[in-house]
Protein backbone atom coordinates (compact mmCIF):
# COMPACT_ATOMS: atom_id res chain seq x y z
CA UNK A 1 0.00 0.00 0.00
CA UNK A 2 1.40 3.39 -0.93
CA UNK A 3 2.52 5.72 1.84
CA UNK A 4 0.19 9.31 1.77
CA UNK A 5 2.31 11.90 1.85
CA UNK A 6 2.19 14.86 4.59
CA UNK A 7 3.77 18.13 3.92
CA UNK A 8 7.26 18.36 5.40
CA UNK A 9 7.58 14.28 5.86
CA UNK A 10 10.76 12.57 5.03
CA UNK A 11 11.16 8.76 4.02
CA UNK A 12 13.54 6.13 2.98
CA UNK A 13 13.01 5.67 -0.54
CA UNK A 14 14.15 1.80 -0.38
CA UNK A 15 12.83 1.01 2.78
CA UNK A 16 9.54 2.25 1.72
CA UNK A 17 9.89 0.47 -1.81
CA UNK A 18 11.12 -2.72 0.03
CA UNK A 19 14.27 -3.45 -2.42
CA UNK A 20 17.16 -1.43 -3.56
CA UNK A 21 15.58 1.47 -5.36
CA UNK A 22 16.82 1.96 -8.98
CA UNK A 23 13.96 3.26 -11.30
CA UNK A 24 10.87 5.44 -9.96
CA UNK A 25 8.01 7.00 -11.83
CA UNK A 26 6.55 10.67 -11.03
CA UNK A 27 3.07 10.19 -12.40
CA UNK A 28 0.68 13.44 -12.30
CA UNK A 29 -3.23 13.15 -12.61
CA UNK A 30 -6.09 15.70 -13.11
CA UNK A 31 -9.41 16.66 -14.16
CA UNK A 32 -10.72 20.58 -14.68
CA UNK A 33 -13.72 21.07 -13.23
CA UNK A 34 -17.07 21.43 -15.47
CA UNK A 35 -17.98 25.23 -15.96
CA UNK A 36 -21.15 27.04 -16.11
CA UNK A 37 -24.58 25.14 -16.26
CA UNK A 38 -28.28 25.62 -14.69
CA UNK A 39 -28.82 22.83 -12.01
CA UNK A 40 -26.07 20.81 -13.40
CA UNK A 41 -26.92 20.33 -16.72
CA UNK A 42 -25.14 22.20 -20.27
CA UNK A 43 -21.79 22.36 -17.87
CA UNK A 44 -18.54 22.47 -20.33
CA UNK A 45 -15.35 21.32 -19.90
CA UNK A 46 -12.36 24.20 -19.51
CA UNK A 47 -9.22 22.82 -20.62
CA UNK A 48 -6.23 23.29 -18.21
CA UNK A 49 -2.86 22.42 -18.43
CA UNK A 50 -0.79 21.53 -15.55
CA UNK A 51 2.75 20.33 -15.79
CA UNK A 52 5.09 17.97 -14.10
CA UNK A 53 9.13 19.20 -14.22
CA UNK A 54 12.08 17.50 -12.45
CA UNK A 55 14.84 20.04 -12.06
CA UNK A 56 18.22 18.81 -11.08
CA UNK A 57 20.53 20.55 -9.02
CA UNK A 58 24.25 19.86 -7.60
CA UNK A 59 25.66 20.39 -4.02
CA UNK A 60 26.05 24.04 -4.22
CA UNK A 61 21.81 24.68 -5.49
CA UNK A 62 23.06 25.72 -9.06
CA UNK A 63 20.59 23.74 -11.74
CA UNK A 64 22.05 21.50 -13.42
CA UNK A 65 19.01 19.84 -15.97
CA UNK A 66 15.52 20.24 -16.48
CA UNK A 67 13.13 17.70 -17.50
CA UNK A 68 10.11 19.13 -18.62
CA UNK A 69 7.58 19.81 -21.37
CA UNK A 70 10.47 21.84 -23.63
CA UNK A 71 13.25 19.28 -23.05
CA UNK A 72 11.57 15.61 -22.78
CA UNK A 73 14.61 13.79 -21.63
CA UNK A 74 17.51 14.57 -19.59
CA UNK A 75 21.51 15.43 -20.84
CA UNK A 76 22.31 12.11 -19.79
CA UNK A 77 19.11 10.16 -20.66
CA UNK A 78 18.55 9.32 -16.99
CA UNK A 79 15.42 10.65 -16.67
CA UNK A 80 12.73 10.69 -19.43
CA UNK A 81 9.23 13.06 -19.27
CA UNK A 82 6.56 10.83 -21.74
CA UNK A 83 5.00 14.00 -23.18
CA UNK A 84 2.70 16.94 -22.32
CA UNK A 85 -0.84 16.67 -21.36
CA UNK A 86 -2.49 19.65 -22.24
CA UNK A 87 -5.99 18.68 -21.13
CA UNK A 88 -5.86 16.28 -18.13
CA UNK A 89 -7.71 14.37 -20.28
CA UNK A 90 -7.42 10.54 -19.86
CA UNK A 91 -7.36 8.31 -16.72
CA UNK A 92 -4.50 7.76 -14.21
CA UNK A 93 -1.42 9.50 -15.54
CA UNK A 94 -2.08 12.34 -17.14
CA UNK A 95 2.00 13.39 -17.71
CA UNK A 96 4.55 10.84 -15.88
CA UNK A 97 8.67 11.39 -15.49
CA UNK A 98 10.72 8.58 -15.61
CA UNK A 99 13.81 8.32 -13.70
CA UNK A 100 16.72 5.64 -13.44
CA UNK A 101 18.17 6.46 -9.99
CA UNK A 102 21.11 4.15 -10.81
CA UNK A 103 22.07 6.82 -14.16
CA UNK A 104 22.15 10.55 -12.46
CA UNK A 105 25.47 11.76 -12.94
CA UNK A 106 27.31 12.17 -9.06
CA UNK A 107 27.18 15.80 -9.55
CA UNK A 108 23.68 15.83 -9.23
CA UNK A 109 22.02 15.69 -5.55
CA UNK A 110 18.65 16.78 -6.01
CA UNK A 111 16.25 16.38 -8.11
CA UNK A 112 12.97 18.40 -7.42
CA UNK A 113 9.45 17.39 -8.98
CA UNK A 114 7.20 20.53 -9.46
CA UNK A 115 3.87 20.70 -10.89
CA UNK A 116 2.03 24.04 -12.61
CA UNK A 117 -0.60 25.45 -13.94
CA UNK A 118 0.76 26.27 -17.73
CA UNK A 119 -2.40 28.63 -18.12
CA UNK A 120 -2.70 30.11 -15.21
CA UNK A 121 -5.83 28.09 -13.54
CA UNK A 122 -5.29 27.98 -9.67
CA UNK A 123 -5.93 25.11 -7.93
CA UNK A 124 -9.59 25.67 -7.13
CA UNK A 125 -10.03 24.78 -10.47
CA UNK A 126 -8.63 21.33 -10.53
CA UNK A 127 -10.58 18.02 -9.78
CA UNK A 128 -8.98 14.50 -8.68
CA UNK A 129 -5.20 15.97 -8.96
CA UNK A 130 -2.31 13.81 -7.34
CA UNK A 131 1.34 13.33 -7.86
CA UNK A 132 2.79 9.56 -7.14
CA UNK A 133 6.03 8.03 -7.20
CA UNK A 134 6.38 4.48 -8.45
CA UNK A 135 8.44 1.87 -8.14
CA UNK A 136 9.12 1.02 -12.62
CA UNK A 137 10.65 -2.05 -11.67
CA UNK A 138 7.50 -3.37 -9.97
CA UNK A 139 4.99 -1.02 -10.66
CA UNK A 140 4.47 -0.52 -6.86
CA UNK A 141 2.73 2.74 -5.90
CA UNK A 142 5.36 4.18 -2.90
CA UNK A 143 3.93 7.32 -2.35
CA UNK A 144 1.15 10.12 -3.30
CA UNK A 145 0.35 13.49 -2.74
CA UNK A 146 -3.42 14.32 -3.12
CA UNK A 147 -3.20 17.63 -4.77
CA UNK A 148 -7.24 18.45 -4.90
CA UNK A 149 -8.75 20.47 -2.17
CA UNK A 150 -9.01 24.15 -4.06
CA UNK A 151 -6.65 27.08 -3.01
CA UNK A 152 -5.69 30.20 -4.98
CA UNK A 153 -2.14 29.02 -6.05
CA UNK A 154 -1.02 27.66 -10.02
CA UNK A 155 1.91 25.75 -8.31
CA UNK A 156 3.35 23.00 -6.27
CA UNK A 157 6.96 21.94 -5.11
CA UNK A 158 5.90 18.49 -4.48
CA UNK A 159 8.64 16.42 -3.73
CA UNK A 160 12.61 16.45 -3.43
CA UNK A 161 15.15 13.08 -4.11
CA UNK A 162 18.56 13.90 -2.35
CA UNK A 163 21.35 11.57 -1.93
CA UNK A 164 22.08 10.57 1.35
CA UNK A 165 25.59 8.60 1.49
CA UNK A 166 24.76 5.26 -0.94
CA UNK A 167 20.68 6.22 -1.24
CA UNK A 168 18.12 8.14 -2.13
CA UNK A 169 16.04 9.78 0.30
CA UNK A 170 12.30 11.56 -0.05
CA UNK A 171 11.43 14.51 1.48
CA UNK A 172 7.81 15.62 0.67
CA UNK A 173 7.66 19.12 0.34
CA UNK A 174 3.98 20.33 -0.78
CA UNK A 175 4.70 23.99 -0.86
CA UNK A 176 1.89 25.88 -2.51
CA UNK A 177 3.30 28.94 -4.34
CA UNK A 178 2.57 30.28 -7.92
CA UNK A 179 3.95 30.65 -11.11
CA UNK A 180 3.42 29.02 -14.90
CA UNK A 181 7.10 27.18 -15.50
CA UNK A 182 9.73 26.10 -13.24
CA UNK A 183 11.73 29.03 -13.80
CA UNK A 184 9.10 30.86 -11.71
CA UNK A 185 9.11 28.71 -8.75
CA UNK A 186 13.16 29.08 -8.30
CA UNK A 187 12.54 31.21 -5.48
CA UNK A 188 10.35 28.64 -3.88
CA UNK A 189 12.13 25.54 -4.84
CA UNK A 190 16.01 26.67 -3.40
CA UNK A 191 14.98 27.20 0.53
CA UNK A 192 14.19 23.53 0.06
CA UNK A 193 17.24 22.35 -1.08
CA UNK A 194 19.31 21.54 2.21
CA UNK A 195 16.24 20.83 4.75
Amino acid sequence: MALSLSKGQKISLEKTAGNTLSRVIMGLGWDAKKTGGFFGFFQQDQAIDLDATCVLFDARGEVVDTVWFKQLQSKDGSIVHTGDNRTGAGDGDDEQINVDLSRIPSGVQNLVFVVNSFTGQSFDQIQNAFCRLVDSTTDKEIARFELSGGGTHTAQVMVRLYRDGGAWQMHAIGEKTSGRTYQELLPAIKPHLGA
